[in-house]
């Protein structure tokens, strides 16, 4: 008997992870530490807030229906800071902006894979690229990492079948915060080049990278579009999370398709969202800097204030980004773990079983934090907690 698509996958984690909290209360000397998204949780800048207020009340366009690909200003300004970020020719014919970033790996994989078709997905993956890989009938093949958490190209190629379709890689890492080196994003994409097979690098949380100077050089290749397909957001670099505005790099004759996926899910991106990316990244430049500063800043404060947690068998894993991954100490499973962690300490985290697939015991000893809403004092009230927690017999 076959099953609905949404029945071929699992529920969201974030949103199982919230009902975590039905019927706890917690105590005012112990709020809840919610480090279990990755998302701002601070509006736009002011200045961002007006010019989004002058678009809906000045700009009669923006309340129609829009381009299905995206503003045209909107497209070339992408391609523009692409290339001034990476270096490289990107045009605005080889750009989409789509509602969110999970929309544009959506479209990619609509474009590229017929049920059975098969994508390598590195693990600890990304759940929500699980999840669509389940519902569009496409078989996720997981590559496990290294002891630091980097996808090894050598195993990734004795995983490719005449289904395999791509290759998708997430850097800065999701869930796992590592930021994947130049030379090994050249190298899948060298690997995925010989195999005719597509690389999906998904750059999410790019603007946070702790690399001065371009990640990698792949869109200095002339011929970058025949097996890259870029994702972005910039839902995290300007906090417009709710307003849903992703891209997509990648060749015309794709991106062809992908606006038949695009034009049928949505018809368009939003059109404030939109305009509010394009006047982010024409006034925003320094304070985007300053926001990454202090992301930096917060990722030190965790890597500076691990030590005693260490000391009592936790490990850091990964750290980048909005992330820290973390291997606990204790016997429970990390499921377990997390729903004991919201009753006794008030920390709301997810467990790595949510990031790897069901046989891998790995995900058993893991946790994910997302620290970004956290200050340094945040950071130490969370490390204090972890640090007091003992498991009840």
């Amino acid at each position: 008997m076959s099953i609905p698509r949404t029945a071929a996958t699992f529920a969201p984690p974030v949103m199982e992870a919230r009902r975590w909290l039905d019927g706890v209360s917690f105590p005012a000397e112990r709020p809840l530490i919610n480090v279990s998204q990755a998302a701002p949780v601070d509006p736009p800048p002011d200045a961002l807030r007006q010019a989004m207020a002058d678009v809906a009340l000045t700009c009669d366009d923006a309340h129609l229906y829009g381009p299905v690909m995206g503003l045209p200003n909107l497209r070339h300004s992408l391609a523009a800071e692409t290339a001034r970020i990476y270096g490289g020719a990107i045009s605005g014919a080889q750009i989409a902006i789509t509602s969110g970033c999970n929309q544009a790996f959506a479209a990619a994989i609509a474009a590229l894979c017929a049920e059975g078709d098969e994508v390598i997905l590195p693990t600890p993956w990304y759940f929500n690229h699980k999840m669509w890989l389940d519902m569009a009938g496409v078989h996720s093949v997981p590559l496990k990492t290294d002891e630091v958490l980097l996808p090894d190209p050598d195993a990734a190629e004795a995983l490719i079948t005449p289904r395999t379709r791509a290759i998708a890689l997430v850097s800065p890492n999701n869930p796992a915060g590592v930021e994947y080196p130049t030379a090994l994003i050249r190298a899948f994409f060298q690997l995925a080049q010989r195999h005719g097979i597509k690389l999906i690098l998904d750059e999410t949380y790019r603007d946070f990278h702790a690399q001065d100077g371009p990640p990698h050089d792949l869109f200095q290749d002339p011929a970058w579009s025949e097996t890259l397909i870029h994702l972005y957001s910039f839902s995290k670099a300007y906090r417009l999370t709710g307003h849903r505005v992703g891209a997509i790099g990648t060749h015309e004759h794709l991106l062809s398709e992908v606006e038949k996926f695009l034009d049928t899910v949505a018809i368009c991106p939003g059109q404030i969202g939109q305009h509010a990316a394009l006047w982010g990244m024409q006034n925003l430049r320094q304070w985007l800097a300053g926001e990454r500063d202090e992301i930096l800043a917060r990722r030190a404060a965790i890597a500076e204030g691990f030590g005693p947690l260490e000391k009592r068998g936790w490990r850091l894993l990964g750290l980048g980004a909005y992330f820290a991954y973390v291997q606990h100490p204790f016997e429970m499973a990390s499921d377990d773990l997390a729903r004991h962690l919201v009753r006794e300490q008030s920390i709301l985290c997810l467990p790595g079983t949510m990031f790897c697939p069901e046989d891998d015991p790995s995900g058993r000893r893991h946790l994910r934090i997302a620290f970004a809403n956290l200050d340094r004092t945040g950071i130490g009230h969370l490390f204090q907690r972890l640090l007091s927690f003992a498991p009840r017999p």
